[in-house]
């Protein structure tokens, strides 16, 4: 019998039940209360109409197609014009195009260089955690501009050339010269492949084209193993000369409008962050400009990769909000043993275990945002923020790909399939932990940092001591501290486990100070007992998962 002709009972085997809806329209600050305390408690309340404006955007349902799209349709690479000419040029899906502006608009790049007032940095830091709740990609030439400009500012010459156009909020993401634009974006070339994180093994030359020196010109010669950015207007190069490793500026068009000796080989076929491309470069006597002293070329990108880093210590946070928020929303509607998922004793150990890792993560970053706000004027907010940055980049980092994984499991079959955001954040986690320096990178950098600067050890110290007395689980961790880092100092290969602690001592003391005493206490029996820092869900009896997850749901999620 033709299926046009079958009776509707044999079309129609069941209904669709218990399969909750989509989240649909949100204000993803609105319903943040630990953001918005965080927000408030470090001194940027004044930015509350912005981020409940971004706030609207992340939760947009539109915009969230967008993002999906943006990662569907890879940016491809056109080498040639019709005429055989190369162009070497990036070509995106407008997905991408509308990802960027909503970025720039809102300010997230530039927004503590072009006001500076007390909480700039905690503002940015809170619109980075909201944005990293729609689209992962479009935040590395953000992380690449937010810390370019402090770098190019070492050298104000080239700095005045380029930051009326770095700064603009205004994205235009055109292949024209930046002075045919209207706003600019950077991208940053260290990484060989000879070297990776070992910038001193950098083998490409920049030969002067006159009197050498900073802010002159330069002729740069090599290959650059991952350039992210790709699209970007400047592109920050590490390069050697005769006095060693310097940085320089490397316009995609020169000032007389011809392109600069750029070739694009191939763009890296990722797993994840799919609408950034990350390339390999070629350098063919291009012209750059030197930034900062000769030779100093690593100590002058410290200066960008504090901040850079920074950033990509935060992308995980956003991550962790919006898998835990999708997570909440299928608990509440999908039943199972006769009650809601949200009403299961097991269920709701998981998703309060999971809100504490996310409110301890939101606390740390942002009181390391209050110091950056002070470090021009303190050195102690300099040192705290100098080694909080790298604990940040490292825990947060490794904290989020299992977090991911674990509300994906909520889901269960639901979450693992592609018409769900979360393999899109689950592909997403794992390149932070590499961007900006590896997890073995940035835990031999804490180790270095409190070795060489008694003023960082001090501050660091200072800052756990002002939560003693409020937890005993954190006093005794507190009290375990010298020992860790007296065997890491004796033996490097102990140091993710001073990172580990230093970062969970640093998130339970803020909690201690700043949390309810449900969420502090919860915190510390978990992270600083016998399971540790371990599985999710294994928080122990007496935790009141209801009042955790009251205050995670507020607002629209409740």
């Amino acid at each position: 019998m033709p299926i046009d002709l079958l009776p509707r009972s044999v079309l129609r085997t069941h209904t669709v039940e218990n399969q909750p809806l989509p989240l649909g329209a949100y204000n993803a600050y609105r319903c943040d209360t630990a953001l918005q305390e965080a927000v408030k408690r470090e001194g940027a309340a004044w930015a509350t109409p912005d981020l409940l404006a971004l706030g609207e955007a992340v939760g947009d349902p539109a915009n969230v197609d967008q993002a999906t799209l943006a990662n569907l349709h890879s940016p491809t690479l056109r080498r040639f014009d019709a005429a055989g000419r190369r162009v070497d040029q990036v070509e995106f899906h407008p997905a991408w195009h509308h990802i960027m502006g909503m970025a720039w608009r809102h300010g997230l790049p530039t927004g503590p260089w072009t006001d500076p007032r007390e909480g700039a940095h905690v503002a940015k830091a809170a619109k980075t955690i909201l944005f990293n709740e729609l689209e992962g990609g479009c935040m590395c030439p953000v992380a690449i501009t937010y810390g370019g400009v402090p770098m190019l500012r070492s050298q104000p010459d080239i700095s005045a050339l380029w930051e009326p156009h770095l700064l603009s909020t205004v994205y235009d993401g055109r292949p024209l010269p930046v002075s045919q634009k209207t706003g600019a974006t950077a991208a940053f070339a260290a990484t060989e492949k000879q070297g990776g994180s070992d910038m001193r093994s950098n083998a490409t030359t920049a030969t002067p084209v006159g009197t050498p020196g900073p802010g002159r010109e330069y002729l740069l010669t090599g290959h650059k193993w991952w350039v992210s950015s790709a699209g970007a207007d400047v592109i920050m190069v590490s390069a050697r000369t005769d006095k060693g490793i310097s940085v320089f500026a490397v316009p995609r068009w020169l000032p007389d409008g011809t392109r600069n000796a750029i070739t694009i080989e191939r763009i890296k076929d990722k797993m994840g962050n799919r609408a950034n491309p990350s390339v390999e470069m070629e350098f063919d006597k291009a012209h750059g400009w030197m930034v900062g002293e000769d030779g100093r070329g690593i100590a002058n990108m410290m200066i960008f990769m504090q901040y850079s880093r920074f950033e990509v210590s935060m992308m995980p946070v956003g991550e962790m909000r919006l898998t835990l928020t999708q997570a909440i929303h299928h608990a509440r509607q999908r039943s199972a043993f006769g009650k809601a998922l949200i009403h299961q004793p097991l269920m709701k150990n998981v998703l309060a275990d999971m809100a504490l890792e996310y409110e301890a993560s939101v606390a740390l970053s942002m009181r390391i945002a209050r110091s950056l706000d002070s470090a021009a004027q303190d050195d102690g907010h300099r040192a705290f923020a100098r080694l909080a940055v790298a604990i940040a980049k490292y825990w947060h980092c490794k904290r989020a790909v299992p977090f991911v994984q674990e509300a994906m499991e909520v889901h269960g079959a639901a979450g693992y399939v592609e018409e769900s955001v979360l393999p899109r954040f689950y592909r997403e986690a794992p390149v932070n932990n590499i961007w900006e320096g590896s997890g073995n990178v940035i835990c031999l950098d804490i180790l270095r940092a409190l070795q060489k600067d008694p003023l960082a050890k001090e501050v660091l110290f200072a800052q756990l001591q002002l939560a003693r007395g409020g937890n005993a689980h954190l006093d005794r961790a507190m009290d375990g501290l010298p020992g860790v880092l007296a065997a890491a100092t004796a033996n490097e290969a102990q140091a993710r486990r001073l990172a580990q602690q230093l970062a969970l001592c640093l998130q339970g003391g803020l909690l201690v100070q700043h949390a309810p005493a449900g969420v502090a206490d919860a915190f510390c029996a978990s992270r600083f007992g016998a399971d540790g820092a371990g599985f999710f869900g294994t928080l122990p009896e007496g935790v009141d998962f209801d009042a955790i997850l009251a205050r995670t749901m507020a607002g629209e999620l409740a």
